[in-house]
């Protein structure tokens, strides 16, 4: 494993850390970035992201986004300090001994997601673009959560499946949804909640005492069912979780309706990320919200 001397004295040196060239070692970080465990003087345990430099501004945003979650009273690793130097961008964090979370997590994991999601703002967006995954995700605040999410989320993850090579079929079915998006929002108006952004399974763990963490944001202020519905993709959490949220924070009317459209951002986006089966996923989505307009 490679010591990263010069990166780790780059980090030292903004952070005011004493991290030990040596110390590193790789660990399972994603499909998009490297992440390596790191060591100070004294022992202490730090959980580094690695990128090419030119994701920077990513890590900036993704620093950003956990401050913001960070107002919440659910647990988020502790930002510490970003930059970049040649040939990294990287992030630094707080070091977190995650373990499978359990039933009893899943519920208070559930709780204080409906508690986090109780954080408003004024507009929907937030003060900066950020990404999903690795893809730009524009956040320009706005009091009109239709066009917000027909402008900055559906519109652009469409373009870029059609730059990805997504069929006639796709972009038809996508701009008549696009067209008729106020639909699905005769009798709904969400207001702007705190969101995690990229709420799936694998962004969310347990410490040795039960807490839950989440971790790996996308975060802005949107309609908190879209963090729902994406907690029911891609094989969903525990039932407890969904049952705990709506204790703390009944669902309203209509979100078996709403899901998909969510969804359907996510499934987009990793068409465009990964390729693959996600965009047969995508196309049947759009079949299925076309056949309720």
């Amino acid at each position: 494993m490679a010591d990263y001397a010069d990166l780790l004295d780059l980090i030292n040196h903004t952070a005011g850390t004493e991290l030990v060239p040596g110390s590193s070692t790789g660990v399972a970080g994603g499909d998009i970035n490297q992440a390596v465990q790191v060591f100070d003087r004294n022992g202490r345990a730090y959980f580094l992201k690695l990128n090419d430099k030119h994701f920077a501004d990513m890590f900036a945003a993704e620093f950003a986004g956990l401050e913001e979650l960070s107002r919440a009273a659910i647990r988020v690793p502790e930002p510490i300090a970003h930059g970049a130097g040649d040939p990294f961008a990287w992030l630094l964090l707080e070091w977190l001994d995650l373990e499978a979370p359990t039933t009893r997590a899943a519920e208070e994991f559930g709780a204080l997601l409906a508690d986090m999601h109780r954080i408003e703002s004024d507009t929907f967006g937030w003060t900066r673009d950020n990404t999903i995954g690795r893809t730009p995700q524009k956040n320009t605040q706005s009091g009109d959560w239709i066009a917000f999410l027909r402008d900055q989320r559906l519109k652009v993850q469409l373009q870029l499946a059609a730059d990805n090579g997504a069929g006639e079929n796709v972009q038809d079915s996508g701009a008549e949804l696009l067209a008729h998006l106020d639909k699905w929002f005769e009798t709904y108006s969400p207001k702007p909640s705190l969101l995690h952004g990229d709420l799936w399974g694998g962004n969310w763990g347990m410490l040795n005492d039960g807490t839950p963490v989440i971790f790996d944001p996308a975060v802005y202020f949107g309609d908190r069912e879209a963090d729902i519905a994406m907690a029911r993709l891609f094989g969903g959490f525990d039932a407890g979780f969904y049952q705990a949220y709506a204790a703390a924070w009944p669902l309203d009317e209509g979100f078996e309706q709403r899901q998909d459209l969510y969804n359907l951002y996510h499934v987009l986006n990793h068409f465009n990320l990964f390729g693959g089966h996600y965009l047969a996923q995508a196309d049947r989505m759009l079949q299925s919200l076309a056949a309720r307009l």
